[in-house]
């Protein structure tokens, strides 16, 4: 396909093919492969604790292993993605995931073999378990580090601006269905052929997804099944910047270095922005099956509806939150300032949260709903913060700004995490958990405000990058 021929003007405005919901349709089951062996850890952790012995700390630092690692290594991977391209990136990232899954069946024996190695140097060993546990959630944090870049790039490569964000939403509603179906069967899995089984069955499913992907995906201009009029479609942003700025046709694409990138107040917006809201959505992940333990004696089977239900409401803000954009542009907004008014409106939508422990006396569906609205406020955040780095930056340096961002994400994740678990432990043994709840619902009630505020003063008003 000659892309001088199918990237014509007059052929926008013809009727497209629909291959790119396609496309979008692998990320949504990659997300939700992805969540799916977050969460395989989250769920049986009650269960784990008591088997092992771990307090909440322990929890929490087996948690803010896989967060840190995951953030150094979404810096990293955003680089890689940028270098190896999508279909290999890909492919790379789920099966290094799928792997760090599987290992956690073998924590313990792992464990003992780190304790071992630690004997022979003399090395105070950490307990086994804890030991093995790290281990497999480092590997499972590598691997995951590069399905986010590689999908927000996937998505530059294959939308036109106007349908990022819906493109966003709707393949990052895959963590929520991801969500939903993990304790909907890990708990099934474990009850049946025990907790390793868990990890294995969920674990395998990434090599299942990776076949498919290596069959049907390929570039745009290498795609055949994509026709020219739809083409012209996912490039018709291309076509309005050649027609404005002719200098940007047929520029040879050059590294981009991080040095380079972090000169841009743009960067450092979305780098705050990530910093302050991912530790949230962590918090919720990790936290919320402990919570409804902890505060109303629920375990197992019984966490499994209201986990459903929350999860559903987070399905609903990812795809509403995608849309909600092209509400602000239908009235004349450009993308970047219709993205930005609909997070301020998001933005106060976690503040609801803050009602979770005073009501919380109720019914435990008080809090569970009340976290849902802000945990579903997350998600439509979080599809529109990615999307603003493509309508910023070059496509060749958007998984790299995505990874830099990735990297303040997960970073707020392991300061959240650890904050999480020193309050809880603390107001646990002074026999006042509902307090530390409390603080932590607040600290995540008041995040987004805070994110929107210090954005919108670094970048008040649109600038794209053009100069890279």
């Amino acid at each position: 396909m000659n892309l001088n021929e199918s990237i014509n003007p007059q052929r926008v405005g013809q009727a497209v093919g629909k291959h790119r919901w396609t496309i979008c349709a692998l990320l949504f089951f990659a997300t939700t492969v992805n969540y799916l062996d977050r969460q395989v850890l989250s769920l049986l952790a009650p269960d784990l604790s008591t088997q092992f012995g771990w307090s909440n700390t322990d929890y929490a630092n087996i948690a803010a292993v896989f967060q840190f690692v995951y953030a150094i290594s979404m810096l990293f991977a955003g680089r890689v993605v940028d270098k190896i391209g999508t279909k290999t990136g890909f492919v790379v990232a789920i099966c290094i995931w799928s792997i760090g899954a599987m290992m956690h069946a073998f924590s313990v024996p792992m464990g003992e073999g780190i304790a071992a190695v630690c004997g022979a140097f003399g090395i105070a060993a950490i307990p086994v378990s804890i030991a093995g546990f790290m281990l497999s959630r480092a590997v499972l944090a590598v691997g995951e580090s590069g399905h986010f870049p590689a999908a927000i790039k996937v998505t530059a490569e294959y939308f036109p601006k106007k349908e990022r964000s819906l493109a966003t939403g709707i393949f990052n509603s895959g963590a929520n269905v991801g969500a939903i179906l993990a304790p909907l069967c890990v708990p099934l899995i474990a009850g049946i052929w025990g907790w390793e089984a868990a990890f294995i069955v969920i674990g395998l499913l990434g090599f299942v997804w990776a076949g498919v992907w290596i069959a049907l995906y390929q570039k745009p201009e290498q795609q055949k099944r994509l026709s020219p009029q739809e083409l012209a479609h996912i490039r018709s942003d291309q076509i309005a910047q050649v027609v404005t700025n002719p200098e940007v046709s047929g520029v040879a694409a050059k590294k981009v270095s991080w040095s380079q990138l972090l000169k841009y107040r743009q960067t450092w917006a979305f780098v705050f922005g990530k910093f302050m809201t991912d530790g949230v959505w962590w918090f919720f992940l990790f936290w919320l099956p402990t919570y409804l333990s902890a505060q109303y004696g629920m375990k197992g089977q019984a966490i499994v509806m209201p986990l459903a239900v929350l999860y559903s409401m987070t399905m609903v803000g990812s795809i509403g939150g995608g849309w909600f954009p092209s509400y602000f542009m239908s009235r004349g907004n450009a993308p970047y300032d219709g993205r930005m008014k609909a997070m301020l409106v998001i933005a106060f939508f976690p503040l609801v949260v803050l009602l979770a422990q005073p009501f919380g006396y109720i019914s435990f569906w008080v809090p569970v709903l009340l976290i849902g609205v802000g945990a579903s406020a997350h998600q439509a955040w979080s599809c529109n913060i990615f999307t603003t780095v493509s309508d910023m930056f070059p496509q060749k340096s958007i998984a790299s700004v995505v990874g830099i961002g990735g990297l303040a994400g997960g970073l707020g994740g392991v300061v959240m995490t650890k904050i999480g678990g020193w309050v809880i432990d603390h107001y646990k043994m002074i026999g006042d958990i509902h307090t530390g709840y409390m603080i932590m619902f607040t600290i995540c009630a008041l995040a987004y405000l805070v994110a929107w505020g210090v954005m919108k003063t670094l970048v008040p008003r649109h600038r794209e990058i053009t100069d890279l």
